[in-house]
């Protein structure tokens, strides 16, 4: 009796474990955000499956994406809408929606006190309080201020200009404008790197090193045809640049900008996020679709997501939407 009381004990832990281990699984993988600017979109996608699971509509166009200080909303940029939304960030709920004019692009300060808001086609720069959502100030710009970066201090803001050629930086202290030079033809990235701020020149085939005091271009890197967004690796030692005309995506050392290796990405490869294990998640903006890129073996696999797909945000740590979606 023993021995079969015994069994049964075995037997049933084993069920159990096997349970826990099957709801692990289903919770585990994440949840990844793709907005579809061309499709009023946003894609939410199962990280453990690759596949998409349902699409959240958009007002009109959602371009960009930043995840608030405290993690609790994801806000998208609905340009053409005049409106950001909010969205839980491990579901994909929608918590709010709120008038704002021309979110094309749209980047929280390092220390959480601003909002910085590019209206593209409004040629206007705006900085908000983050806490309030309050409106602190508006500068006018020439022309088409694109992507942006702060200085680590959160005191600088730093904006490209596209159809100028230019870059502009703005005092977050004082609320004026430091300076507005050029960089190189039609900039689209900025990042800010080892103290210098780097510039991706859509119109050109490399990246503009500036310096952030004076705006001074100090030397040009040559990535791709038509370099367009620049990322770091999450451990600050690789930086990624996307060269959209090109097809390319290229890593080079962060510390001196050696060029490591080139990776082919058709479809005009845009934004990148970086999952656990090393996988690099593209938006492929001419192909409706998502390339995940293991740069150990440069091969890739897609991911059908809707039209003309930009911003893009993994959350590794949220629920399996599969798995959110059958409960």
């Amino acid at each position: 009796m023993r021995r079969v009381l015994l069994l049964l004990s075995l037997v049933f832990a084993t069920l159990v474990l096997a349970t826990l281990s099957g709801a692990s699984a289903a919770s585990a993988g994440g949840i990844a955000f793709v907005l579809n600017s061309a499709g009023a979109s946003i894609s939410v996608i199962d990280m453990a499956t690759q596949k998409e699971v349902r699409r959240i509509p958009a007002l009109r166009e959602p371009h960009h994406l930043a995840l608030s200080p405290d993690g609790a909303s994801l806000l998208v940029g609905d340009t053409a809408g005049n409106q950001i939304m909010f969205l839980d960030p491990n579901t994909g709920a929608v918590q709010k929606r709120m008038p704002i004019a021309d979110p094309y692009q749209l980047g929280f300060s390092p220390d959480g006190k601003f909002l910085t808001v590019n209206g593209l086609a409004r040629n206007q720069v705006d900085i908000y309080d983050a806490a309030s959502m309050k409106l602190l100030k508006r500068f006018p710009v020439v022309a088409t201020p694109s992507h942006l970066a702060y200085s680590p201090d959160s005191a600088t803001v730093f904006v490209s200009l596209q159809d100028s050629d230019k870059l502009a930086a703005f005092d977050l202290r004082t609320m004026t404008r430091r300076w507005v030079k050029p960089v190189g033809r039609t900039p689209a990235g900025v990042l800010w790197l080892n103290g210098k701020v780097l510039v991706a020149d859509m119109g050109t085939d490399y990246i503009a090193v500036v310096d952030p005091a004076t705006g001074r271009v100090e030397r040009h890197v040559r990535t791709g045809r038509g370099a367009h967004q620049l990322f770091l690796s999450p451990d600050h030692t690789i930086l990624w640049v996307n060269n959209r005309a090109g097809g390319t995506t290229v890593s080079l050392d962060a510390a001196t900008l050696t060029p490591i290796r080139s990776y082919a990405i058709p479809g005009g490869p845009d934004d990148m996020d970086f999952a656990p294990g090393g996988k690099i998640w593209i938006t492929r903006r001419w192909a409706e679709k998502v390339a995940v890129l293991d740069p150990q073996t440069g091969s890739y696999s897609t991911i059908d997501v809707g039209r003309s797909p930009h911003g893009i945000f993994l959350n590794p740590r949220a629920p399996s939407p599969t798995a959110l979606s059958s409960r």
